[in-house]
């Protein structure tokens, strides 16, 4: 299953979350549209995971992940093919809408539940791991901006949707309901004897009501919120920044991605091991000052050296601080109503990946630079380093 999540999650950061900048170039070139639009409809679909998210956790929860995660890939696949076919901003909306639907039902959430049920001592490794998909997309954006260049990028949507299908479906049997469902035990723990019941192993489970009266739930949620404000700002804008502002070549962007990619391969290793041995909270907490120095940094670059510091600071603090979000919700909470929990908390989440490429665009269209829209984000994400470090461990439950 961690195999299964590292798949999916490398399918959906190569050809839609770390591809979009690159689209979105030239989308620019070919209609004319502004940074505010492109900007609009990343945030538009951010909407629909925050929007959708409890009633995916439920589902999720009800149905268990494996049959969500087949309806969102299709979805997702149809998305992209009917992408390649767009010729205005509607169709342009509509089907960027119909991939963040299925990319919300087939992604992050259902694989997080899915692990969370069958790991608890080793949960934020297992989570890393199969978060590296994610990350590892990047790594491949080189060769989706290669494709763009040479084939276009209809031609490169229409070929992305086909792999999709084809990839994503068998990968998705592979996930399970929880262990307890089969008889078994998370860890991989010795079956108890015949005529004994199987013991959750969690001592803390939390419905998804009780879990929204602590404090916890709400600090974690708004401190992750915060980290996305800078992650979704960067995905939509950073190689416009890099290619129009400082007048490098989208083939040099696309390599600014990869060395990001492997700082973020990097991080999400070292977070999940060290996720498992200390405070998750304080790991979270510097990581977001690490997102705030990063973004800055970009966001001041006058030389091409320091484009590369923003995505070894920014890659690394990303990838630490990735697989630590669903790990600190199921140690706090527990595994019983995960999907729920994480579902609830997506309403919160979702204003972060929302404002992020909003206030960066919508300020860089009206005083014609970066600067202002990158520092007001950075200036939100540093705070969001005191919601971490509030949210404290709530009291345990039987």
């Amino acid at each position: 299953m961690v195999a299964s999540g590292f798949g999916l999650e490398l399918l959906i950061g190569a050809l839609l979350f770390h591809a979009y900048g690159a689209y979105a170039v030239l989308l620019r070139e070919e209609f004319g549209w502004s940074k505010t639009m492109l900007a609009a409809a990343f945030s538009m679909a951010r909407a629909e995971s925050g929007i959708l998210g409890p009633i995916q956790g439920w589902l999720t929860d009800r149905f268990g992940p494996r049959a969500l995660i087949r309806v969102g890939m299709v979805i997702f696949g149809i998305g992209l093919l009917l992408f390649s076919r767009i010729d205005g901003p509607v169709a342009f909306f509509l089907t960027f809408f119909t991939m963040a639907v299925g990319t919300g039902l087939g992604g992050y959430l259902p694989i997080s539940v899915a692990l969370v049920t069958w790991f608890r001592r080793r949960r934020s490794l297992a989570l890393s791991i199969s978060g590296m998909g994610m990350a590892l997309g990047g790594l491949l954006t080189p060769i989706v901006v290669a494709s763009l260049s040479r084939f276009g990028w209809r031609s490169t949507a229409f070929a992305s949707g086909v792999l999709v299908l084809v990839v994503a479906l068998p990968l998705a049997q592979l996930m399970r309901h929880p262990p307890e469902t089969y008889g078994l035990t998370p860890d991989g723990e010795p079956r108890p004897d015949p005529g004994h019941a199987v013991r959750p192993l969690d001592t803390r489970s939390y419905t998804a009501r009780e879990a929204m009266a602590t404090r916890a739930f709400w600090y974690i949620s708004l401190g992750h919120a915060a980290a996305l404000l800078v992650v979704s700002a960067v995905m939509v804008h950073m190689v416009i920044h890099v290619t129009e502002r400082l007048g490098y070549s989208l083939r040099q962007a696309g390599a600014v991605v990869a060395l990001l990619t492997v700082m973020q391969l990097t991080g999400q290793l070292s977070g999940g091991w060290l996720g498992d041995r200390f405070s998750k909270r304080w790991i979270c907490a510097g990581c977001m000052l690490g997102h705030a120095a990063a973004l800055m940094i970009l966001g001041l670059a006058t030389a091409f050296w320091m484009v590369l510091l923003f995505a070894v600071l920014h890659g690394l603090s990303w990838g630490m601080r990735g697989p630590l979000m669903a790990a600190i919700r199921a140690d706090y909470f527990g595994s019983g109503s995960f999907g729920m929990i994480s579902g609830v908390s997506s309403m919160v989440i979702m204003f972060g990946m929302m404002l992020g490429p909003l206030v960066a665009g919508i300020l860089a269209d009206r005083t014609g630079s970066y600067v202002p829209g990158f520092t007001v984000l950075a200036a939100l994400a540093a705070a969001g380093s005191i919601a971490f470090l509030r949210a404290r461990r709530p009291a345990a439950r039987a």
